[in-house]
């Protein structure tokens, strides 16, 4: 593959061959020796041959090797000659993040944490496979959950109509049908509603212990010193299936729209098709029950932490700074080559990271642009950036989402082996609690990319600037 460092910590592949567009990666030099190792730039060439992309398809600093698209790829497709692959979503649909701000200081976990985490480990349920911590779903209920998303957890009691100005899409992503999804998906999901999950997966107290931008930070109610709460959670065993059902109907469908691939994991049919409304309908059902997911995990750790700190809701004060999807197809305008289109922007392993003015950025921060979200894993510090300008003008609004793994689980296992990750992160300040020893191994902080390292490229190139570090204090995971 001819592939040309362009500036700094900016790399692109022509558009040879089949490619319909260039391919462009962020990433230090550092960073692109780890996605050189596996098929990630093989990925990124191979979506843009799909059908209909428009301008680059992208890799963000996090990149590395996933199901079809890498993961930390972007790619915005034409609404009238594109398509739509699920291999750009990814299996959890709408993987995402929050992050709330609290009253509290570190001061007031001093001698706390180890318990606090001890109960909300107790309280929400985590791992492979576990049921919720509301009872399981009608499906008249499930339904409802399906359209509605968040609003569905607020109208039940878990937080405030207030959060919904806070979470992308209001929380409700629009032409979800839950007629689109199987039998199968729509069992694995009436259990799980209020559940963490596993993996990488987590619910982490941290404090502020760096402010970058201090205008920004004001604007997003952030100081140093401070108690945030994060959730990392998707759409568990729902979106799961959602994605592996319509792999394999649009897998039979190619034929029918004459789509050639250089990888059937790249599986798409044209958006505007039978089978492309379907999916989309599906996709969003399988969103909103991620941000129903997320609203109750939130609802339940706020009341988590009030019983066993014995605080009041006024002294705790928690409130929500923002909720992001990761993993999901959004339809946007953008300006490309000076005129603007309505494109369906696949993000994978990747955020949005809208700048100053756009209406979809909360009223509240929309002088300043968008939080873009950049989690951890238990014993790395988070990041809360935002959105910019450039962003929009070279990559539809999008950023990083994470770190990105360098060892796959299996190999994080083996390297692993024999040492003490809990032990290890409590010597180091941080409590952590999982509902096994394996998901501890796999997940351990040497798997991951240095996040400092993502955060600092991810602003040096523009597409979202560092606004404050968040560092772990206490984890749970499944």
């Amino acid at each position: 593959m001819e592939i040309q460092k362009v500036s700094e910590n900016i790399w692109e592949m022509p558009a040879t061959g089949d490619m319909r567009v260039p391919a462009r990666i962020y990433a230090s030099d550092h960073l692109m020796e780890s996605i050189r190792n596996d098929q990630t730039l093989i990925q990124v060439r191979n979506v843009a041959e799909l059908p209909g992309i428009v301008g680059h398809s992208l890799a963000m600093p996090d990149a590395h090797m996933g199901y079809g698209f890498s993961i930390g790829g972007v790619a915005a497709m034409d609404l009238e000659e594109g398509v739509l692959s699920p291999g750009g979503v990814g299996y959890d649909i709408n993987c995402g993040v929050r992050i709330a701000r609290t009253d509290l200081k570190m001061e007031d976990l001093r001698g706390r944490a180890g318990d606090l985490v001890r109960q909300l480990f107790s309280r929400i349920p985590t791992g492979v496979g576990s049921s919720g911590a509301i009872r399981k779903l009608s499906s008249r209920d499930l339904s409802d959950v399906l359209v509605q998303g968040a609003a569905w957890a607020v109208s039940r009691g878990y937080g405030t109509g207030e959060d919904l100005s806070f979470i992308e899409e209001r929380g409700t992503y629009g032409g979800a049908d839950p007629k689109a999804l199987s039998s199968r998906a729509l069992e694995r999901g009436a259990p799980q509603l209020g559940t963490l999950g596993s993996g990488n997966h987590f619910l982490e107290i941290s404090v502020v212990d760096e402010i970058f931008d201090d205008r920004v930070a004001r604007v997003f109610g952030l100081e140093k010193d401070q108690i945030c709460i994060s959730v990392h959670s998707g759409s568990r065993g729902l979106g799961y299936q959602v994605c592996d059902d319509y792999l394999k109907t649009l897998g039979k469908a190619l034929k029918t729209y004459g789509i050639q691939l250089p990888d059937r994991q790249l599986a798409c049919v044209p958006f505007r098709s039978p089978e492309g409304k379907a999916y989309f309908s599906a996709m969003a059902a399988a969103a909103n029950y991620a941000w129903a997911n997320r609203q109750i995990l939130m609802a339940l750790a706020e009341e988590t932490i009030m019983k066993t700190l014995g605080v009041s809701p006024r002294i705790l004060n928690m409130s929500l700074l923002y909720d992001i999807a990761h993993n999901i197809v959004k339809v946007e305008t953008h300006r490309v080559k000076g005129k603007e289109r309505r494109l369906a922007v696949h993000r994978k392993g990747a955020t949005r990271a809208f700048g100053p003015g756009r209406q979809e950025v909360p009223a509240a921060y929309r002088d300043v642009g968008q939080p873009v979200l950049l989690p951890g894993d238990m014993g790395t510090a988070s990041y809360i950036l935002v959105g910019t300008d450039r962003a929009m003008e070279e990559a539809f609004g999008s950023s990083a989402h994470g770190a990105g793994r360098v060892l796959s689980r299996s190999r994080a296992i083996q390297q692993a082996s024999g040492r003490n990750i809990a032990g290890e992160l409590e010597r180091e300040g941080i409590q952590v609690l999982a509902a096994g020893k394996k998901t501890l191994l796999e997940e351990m902080p040497d798997a991951y990319k240095d996040v400092e390292e993502v955060a600092r490229v991810t602003e040096e190139v523009g597409i979202s600037r560092r606004v404050a570090r968040l560092r772990p204090v206490g984890v749970i995971k499944g």
